[in-house]
């Protein structure tokens, strides 16, 4: 139901008049700062809505708060300009790129940014045990090429789905993983010529259930509601 809807919805927003470069960029500038609030407060970051826009746009930090929690805000902001460049040049996912991104989400740690994990995890909650070290290059190597046929044979919001459940069961890093895989979500989102999504905080707990389900039907629905308030909330402004 939603998958159609997303496809009529992204027709009827490109009938309408584009958004100029004010527009656009404001309401990038609106969606990194909400968008970087609730994906590092689903992993633990103290910071509210509004010290997390005092810091990204008036660099304004709360002396009551960890350092580290300004950090991860600033890093994930970049991260998501980064994205939105690889998105406009719609340039193929890649290794080296999702490195990129972990790198700037994980700015506050030099020695783990950017590199897959060399020890073992459990995560906290879940059935599934990530993989040992050792496995992990080759396995991302065949999600990224699992992925290219994915999006020809699927939807592209079954596909991403798909492809961040696996991403996170590999969890190829030892910090970041959620943040990370979501912006490669937004990343392919709009390279499909679709908006990028904000899972809220609010939703924590049903986007953690997603991962306990044997397939990504659940986060496909998520993900298909979410990119439809967006698409109708543009819609909405145009008409």
């Amino acid at each position: 139901m939603f998958i159609n809807e997303i496809d009529s919805l992204a027709a009827k927003l490109s009938s309408l008049r584009p958004l100029n470069a004010g527009e656009l960029a404001r309401l990038r500038e609106e969606f990194a700062i909400e968008n970087t609030y609730d994906s590092n407060a689903i992993e633990g970051n103290s910071l509210t809505l509004r010290e997390t826009a005092l810091l990204l746009k008036e660099g304004i930090t709360v002396s009551e708060k960890p350092f580290k929690d300004h950090l991860e805000a600033a890093g994930h902001k970049d991260a998501f300009e980064l994205v939105l460049e690889y998105a406009d040049r719609k340039t193929p996912l890649t290794e080296r790129i999702i490195k990129d991104i972990h790198t700037l989400v994980l700015i506050n740690d030099k020695d783990s940014k950017g590199i897959y994990r060399s020890v073992p995890v459990t995560i906290t909650g879940a059935k599934h045990i990530p993989p040992q070290p050792y496995l992990i290059a080759a396995q991302m190597e065949q999600l990224i090429a699992d992925y290219e046929k994915m999006k020809t044979d699927k939807h592209i919001i079954e596909a991403v789905s798909e492809f961040h459940l696996r991403f996170e069961a590999i969890h190829p890093f030892i910090d970041g993983n959620g943040r990370t895989g979501r912006l490669i979500m937004n990343m392919e989102l709009i390279k499909a010529g679709l908006l990028p999504v904000n899972i809220k905080f609010a939703d924590k707990r049903r986007y953690y259930d997603c991962f306990d389900s044997d397939n990504a039907g659940k986060l496909t629905e998520l993900i298909a509601e979410y990119e439809a308030e967006e698409l109708n909330r543009y819609i909405e402004m145009l008409s």
